[in-house]
């Protein structure tokens, strides 16, 4: 546990010193303020665009600040989830190709550990981004366009993040196998794979971590829903996430380099 605690802070002091714990929570921070300013200064955006059909403007009625936030926290799901791939991708994989990956199982640090503290470091960035990200949104949403229920906020926010969470344990396995940008690639194209299959299924796979970006609509929303519509996503999520921090643990002890 000790030789993971101090990994864990060696990849801290790496996200310090690339700047990934300043950026990535200021990118998510203006992805979630975007929606609620953009929607209360519609009609004047519309009114200096000049192409406005007469009568439009007083037909424009300002969205609920449930709705404003969930589409703020839909914002993650496109952008945010490209840029927590692209910072999770080299996790592993730059250890490979940078040649220290010897070095570190060398040294009384078990893949597992390694693993633990890779996971957790990750785990640091997306709460840290998200939770600003969505405090930042929720604020400047009750400022501009109404109250809003905080403890619904906190559930939509977690739901959320759980999801986000199981496609940067996605980045993790690949990054174990393969290169980075290949990791990062298979990573989206998982997360976009599984978002389809529960478009097009959605009473088939209501147990599906892709569930949870609409639960976590619905509890801002306050759309009641029955028991198992929370229960088996959430559950599932973790257990993905535990397929692939295990996975990952496996795949970076062996220690070889990626052909491709």
């Amino acid at each position: 546990m000790r030789s993971a605690w101090f990994f864990y802070r060696k990849e801290m002091l790496e996200m310090t010193r690339s700047y990934k714990l300043l950026w990535i929570p200021v990118v998510f921070i203006i992805l979630g303020i975007m929606q609620p300013i953009s929607a209360y200064y519609m009609p004047e955006i519309l009114k200096m665009s000049g192409d406005v059909p007469p009568g439009m403007l007083e037909l424009y009625k300002l969205p609920g600040a449930a709705e404003t936030m969930v589409k703020s926290l839909g914002q993650y799901g496109m952008v945010g989830l490209l840029v927590l791939a692209l910072s999770a991708m080299n996790s592993f994989a730059g250890e490979r190709e940078g040649g220290t990956a010897e070095l570190v199982l060398a040294r009384p640090l078990t893949p597992l550990a390694a693993a633990s503290a890779k996971w957790l470091a990750q785990l640091t960035l997306l709460a840290l981004s998200l939770g600003l990200g969505a405090a930042c949104a929720g604020y400047y949403t009750v400022r501009l366009i109404g109250g809003l229920s905080w403890s619904a906020v906190l559930a939509a926010s977690a739901l959320y993040g759980l999801w986000l969470l199981c496609v940067v344990s996605f980045t993790l396995l690949f990054s174990a196998c393969l290169r980075a940008p290949a990791a990062a690639f298979l990573s989206l194209a998982a997360a976009a794979g599984l978002a389809l299959l529960h478009t097009l299924l959605p009473r088939p796979l209501r147990w599906s971590p892709a569930a949870l970006p609409q639960l976590s609509a619905e509890a801002l929303m306050q759309q009641g829903a029955a028991a198992y519509a929370w229960v088996f996503p959430v559950l599932s999520g973790i257990a993905l996430i535990v397929l692939c921090f295990l996975g990952a643990s496996l795949l970076f002890g062996r220690n070889k380099l990626p052909r491709f």
